[in-house]
């Protein structure tokens, strides 16, 4: 069962110190798990999972959608929602087997709409996200309807003060159809593409969470979890596997996948971060598994989609026809892998098992 230590407060990234602050803020009423599908684990056996699999690399194709910077165009500590968010997007893109535009979902709306639920540039949490999705919104839209503008309304910094952040029908989906200068006006947008959520988790810690976050990474998607981030704030590469920090969490990055690492014979997991491409790997790194370095494998979260549209109403450029009643999108609902569980077992099959590679090397 899910307990953290204590409730976190807002905080900001760097103090007068130089040291790491907390992007995690947790609600003492938060709700962390609302599921009742079975688990990954509970119906693959990790010991049939392979050696390294990564969702950015499945025979050649990447099912990740696009890496993100919640520092820019000002600091935001968002990095919760940025973790959340991703790995949802990236499950969406895998339930439509890599088809089509990525769809991508508006880190902005939660700022805008969620800041008593989930968090706001001062700290969040990643179940938060969900939970507010499923339970209070209903929804999420694309990112298309609210780009990321870095602030939410306690914000000061930037140009954050000017700019209205309230949760409103306009900070949902809007558009703009032309400079003010010349008479141009922004226009709500009151049905627009969107995804929902079914269920989400945490991950129990307990000896067995490794084999958990593995069998939920490779049957369902990337998933989003804490981390000790002051240790990684200069990665320069490689297989991190330094064990003297703390493991207390202060910030909130996606795993993508796990792999092997010869020279300590021992796995990693695969970490895209929410700092920009310029970091670490490409935006990437990597840190030794089953060791819980850096709290990494103590609260990993998952979630499915319920829904999300495939097929827009064809709103006008000003978007005047769009504040309107509208049955014309076509949504896609989610299919859990636990219900066709002979679809996950063959995956599995086009993979060697770990346990047969390692006894082929020896």
């Amino acid at each position: 069962m899910f307990v953290r230590a204590s409730v976190l407060t807002f905080a900001l990234l760097h103090a007068a110190n130089g040291e790491y602050r907390n992007e995690i803020k947790i609600r003492p009423d938060a709700v962390h798990n609302s599921h009742t599908t079975p688990l990954p684990h509970e119906y693959v056996s990790a010991a049939a999972l392979p050696e390294a699999f990564d969702w950015s690399d499945v025979n050649g194709v990447s099912y990740l959608t696009h890496s993100l910077n919640q520092h820019t165009p000002q600091y935001c500590g968002s990095c919760w929602a940025h973790g959340a968010l991703s790995s949802f997007a990236d499950r969406i893109k895998i339930a439509r087997l890599g088809g089509g535009d990525d769809i991508n979902l508006s880190i902005q709306y939660i700022l805008n709409c969620a800041t008593e639920e989930a968090g706001s540039c001062h700290g969040g949490y990643h179940t938060s996200t969900y939970e507010f999705i499923k339970e209070s919104s209903g929804f999420i839209p694309y990112d298309t309807c609210q780009p990321y503008l870095a602030c939410s309304q306690e914000s000061k910094d930037g140009f954050c003060p000017h700019v209205d952040t309230t949760c409103s029908k306009a900070n949902t989906c809007k558009t703009c159809d032309t400079f003010a200068g010349m008479g141009g006006a922004c226009t709500e947008i009151d049905f627009f593409p969107n995804a929902t959520v079914a269920e989400y988790g945490i991950i129990d810690m307990d000896d067995n969470v490794v084999d958990k976050i593995k069998t939920e990474l490779f049957v369902r998607g990337p998933v989003a979890a804490t981390i000790n981030a002051e240790p990684i704030v200069d990665y320069q590469g490689g297989v991190f596997t330094d064990e003297s920090h703390s493991q207390s969490t202060n910030h909130i990055i996606s795993i993508t996948g796990w792999g092997w690492d010869e020279e300590s014979e021992s796995s990693y997991w695969i970490i895209r971060n929410s700092w920009g491409q310029y970091w670490g790997e490409m935006g990437y790194m990597r840190l030794q598994a089953g060791k819980n370095l850096l709290g990494i494998e103590g609260e990993v979260a998952w979630v499915t989609p319920g829904a999300f549209t495939i097929h827009n109403f064809p709103c006008a450029e000003n978007g005047a026809n769009c504040i309107v009643d509208d049955t014309g999108m076509t949504t896609q609902y989610y299919i859990d892998p636990a219900h066709n569980v002979g679809a996950v077992h063959e995956r599995l099959a086009m993979f060697k098992p770990a346990a047969t590679e390692k006894s082929l090397r020896a």
